[in-house]
């Protein structure tokens, strides 16, 4: 059962949503009308950048949160997710040899989008299956920090290769992705990342009862039944898909599944996993939104903005561990 705490949160975070979202709809070098949305206009183009701007920040928001609050429970560690384990970084790096060595390749456009997101998938799947395998290794699974940092760094020096010999074309095409330009996504885009967004909340869906086991501890949950290797397969699986899905179209958006995660377990009961990850959901795509908003105005890229606001925040969490 539902408590009435965790209803009012749900419905104050949908009402802030709806707000956020509207904001989003009217923000921007012109002032549109309500007619603008919904009527063949001269407004008609800009109504629709905005309607995929909102659709794409909700989509995301949901994706990255749901991403890190997957690995953070498996791996029973709040600095877990996409990002800081290295998965982000080579969903990049698959991208950067999509964009610099597809050039040459006569690809029909409505194939260009499968392909970049297949390509970011396969990339952060190949790392998740390497990062679990040495889960088994590692006494301490921290250490799975140090080697998704160890990871990160060597895609960096790779796509800092690839950008040293780009073409002038590939290299602008692949800056103007990795600042996560959300105006850019097209409506093809949005139905791709949706689809690609329901299956891996699937996957999700179908690992919150075995992750309640798993948090008890391996013996037990083995004693009530649980999967532990068709567990793993459902996270690899999952948190791939999430988070490769929204590197592939906005570029890194990096720290929002470490610490929208948080958040929801300092708001609400961390113990009951399916509210923490409708709340992730939830406040995923209010804080995507925001940063919207926020880019917008500023006109700063929306991967800086992320960073802005996620490291003092992981910065206290390590803080805080400290000094337990």
């Amino acid at each position: 059962m539902m408590s009435k705490r965790f209803k009012i949160l749900c419905l104050l975070l949908i009402i802030a949503i709806i707000i956020g979202a509207i904001i989003n709809l009217n923000t921007g070098f012109l002032s549109l009308r309500i007619e603008d949305f919904f009527q063949n206009s001269s407004h008609n183009q800009i109504a629709e950048i905005r309607i995929n701007r909102v659709l794409v920040m909700l989509l995301a928001g949901i994706s990255i949160p749901t991403s890190g609050f997957l690995m953070q429970e498996y791996f029973q560690n709040p600095l877990a997710g996409p990002d800081i384990l290295g998965i982000t970084s080579v969903a990049s790096l698959s991208v950067a040899f999509y964009i610099f060595f597809s050039h040459d390749i006569l690809i029909p456009e409505f194939l260009q989008n499968s392909f970049l997101s297949l390509s970011a998938i396969a990339g952060s799947l190949v790392l998740m299956l390497i990062l679990l395998s040495m889960s088994n290794r590692f006494q301490d699974k921290s250490y799975l920090i140090i080697f998704g940092f160890l990871v990160s760094a060597f895609a960096g020096a790779i796509v800092s290769l690839l950008q040293f010999y780009a073409e002038n074309q590939s290299l602008k095409n692949y800056i103007l992705w990795s600042f996560g330009a959300n105006n850019m996504v097209s409506r093809n885009q949005v139905y791709v990342l949706s689809i690609l967004l329901f299956t891996g909340l699937f996957f999700c869906f179908k690992t919150i009862k075995p992750l309640i086991g798993n948090s008890l501890g391996t013996s037990y949950a083995q004693s009530l039944g649980v999967n532990l290797k068709q567990l793993k397969l459902l996270i690899i699986i999952a948190s791939s898909l999430l988070s490769a899905s929204v590197t592939a179209f906005l570029g890194p958006i990096l720290f929002i599944g470490i610490i929208v995660p948080h958040f929801c377990r300092l708001i609400y009961n961390p113990s009951k996993l399916w509210q923490q990850w409708i709340l992730n959901m939830f406040l995923g795509m209010l804080v995507m939104l925001v940063f919207s908003i926020i880019a917008e105005k500023t006109q700063i890229p929306l991967n800086v903005i992320s960073s802005v606001f996620g490291i003092p925040v992981i910065l206290g969490m390590l803080l805080k561990q400290n000094k337990v």
